[in-house]
């Protein structure tokens, strides 16, 4: 299974730096356990080659271009669980490895109320560009990832990371956490069975995010096609914005995942 290839011409024009990073980096790749962390948008950076995008500093520091804590708590989590994980190394707004190539969002002309300039005018050698050195690099890597697990006999329960903004367009998001699941309620199920020990959380089932067709990859891609177990996570910003919290959530989300990975074998696919 293979991720889509890049759009013709795509070598034409060169995004990355021979001294940049690549698209991805693999922690733990020889882990033992079921776990498997995907972390889409864990970054902000930006490819020299594209500037700031005509972002601030500051602007990009923001939700926009990455999901705040969501890679620092997904690292933690990798070393508790000793679970392998796949981190996506540019910002959303180069090109979000998240959404179906040529999804209105993909490469986001805006995100809130922030104009992304440079993403106003890409040509489709950019788009290329984008998609050949950083999406399908990205989703290769995984699909190798679950490859070899499957051909070595190892069970495998995929996990994407994720954080969101407490407001959005003005509207308050009271949930903690909110879990994404569509076809395969598996480890949403156990989690739910988990979270009852936890009583002081606000948990959203598909809120504020749900698992759609035009709006998500990675899960439908990897976890839905596979036949895999898997879910999201989606942890609300303002907890996990400073190392205490990052260290706080990992370690009870590592607890509630231990815990939905022993149910999850005993549960049908929904």
């Amino acid at each position: 299974m293979n991720a889509p290839n890049a759009l013709p011409g795509s070598a034409a024009l060169r995004l990355l730096a021979p001294d940049e990073p690549p698209a991805f980096t693999v922690d733990r790749p020889s882990a033992a356990s079921d776990f498997v962390l995907a972390c889409d948008h864990a970054s902000r950076r930006i490819p020299r080659s594209l500037g700031t995008l005509g972002l601030s500093d500051a602007e990009l520091s923001t939700h926009i271009g990455w999901d705040i804590g969501a890679e620092r708590v997904a690292t933690l989590l990798s070393g508790m669980l000793d679970a392998v994980l796949i981190k996506q190394n540019y910002s959303r707004l180069v090109i979000d490895c998240n959404r179906p190539l040529g999804a209105p969002d993909s490469i986001a002309r805006q995100s809130e109320w922030t104009q992304v300039i440079g993403n106003h005018k890409v040509s489709e050698a950019d788009a290329a560009a984008r998609t050949a050195e950083i999406f399908v690099p990205y989703h290769d890597k995984l699909c190798a990832i679950l490859d070899q697990r499957q051909r070595e006999g190892q069970r495998s329960l995929l996990i994407a990371v994720h954080s969101f903004t407490p407001v959005y367009r003005n509207t308050p998001r009271p949930w903690h956490l909110g879990i994404m699941h569509r076809h395969d309620a598996r480890i949403a199920t156990a989690l739910f069975h988990a979270l009852r020990s936890h009583g002081d959380l606000c948990v959203g089932d598909n809120l504020p995010y749900a698992i759609r067709d035009g709006s998500d990859y990675t899960l439908p891609t990897h976890g839905e096609s596979r036949g895999i177990a898997h879910v999201g996570l989606e942890i609300r910003q303002d907890l996990i914005g400073d190392a205490a919290g990052q260290q706080a959530w990992a370690a009870r989300l590592a607890q509630l995942l231990t815990q939905s990975a022993a149910l999850v074998a005993d549960l049908p696919m929904r």
